[in-house]
């Protein structure tokens, strides 16, 4: 376990599932003293609502969650070398982070997270798969930064 960054960036693919999960269950276990923010390698869809529903089942809300892209968080002013760390959950993203970070001292981790979209037949197959990558998240920011209830 290491201490918590200042700031944190989650990106994955599409801003929709995987990164907004991330970024409200770490602001969800470590409260607001690390700045967390999420992006996604494009901005083509809304926040999924099966992200959003096994997300709330943990007390995690998500459904005012705007989707955003690396190119939008640029125009909107946030600089990416103001992040301490970059948490890359999928191959297209860790590489659009590698390839925006490499003019800055910033530190880029993989964690390879499942995409469960298109998964399942079912709405309950559906759900188990998001429940299964919400899992994978809680699972790797644990093993990173301790459990929520030992924070000081």
């Amino acid at each position: 376990m290491s201490e918590l960054p200042q700031s944190i960036l989650f990106c994955c693919d599409h801003n929709a599932v995987r990164s907004p999960m991330a970024e409200g269950i770490m602001k969800q276990f470590y409260g607001s003293g690390t700045y967390v923010q999420s992006v996604g390698v494009k901005n083509d869809m809304e926040i999924d609502g099966f992200c959003i529903a096994v997300c709330q089942e943990i007390g995690v809300e998500l459904s005012r969650h705007r989707s955003r892209s690396f190119d939008e968080m640029e125009q909107w002013g946030d600089d990416l070398s103001s992040f301490d760390l970059v948490v890359a959950l999928s191959p297209a993203s860790q590489r659009r982070a590698l390839e925006l970070t490499r003019f800055f001292h910033l530190d880029v981790e993989y964690w390879p997270i499942m995409d469960p979209t298109g998964l399942g037949e079912t709405r309950d197959a559906k759900l188990d798969s998001y429940r299964q990558t919400r899992s994978q998240i809680i699972q790797r920011l644990t093993e990173r930064w301790g459990n929520p209830l030992e924070i000081k």
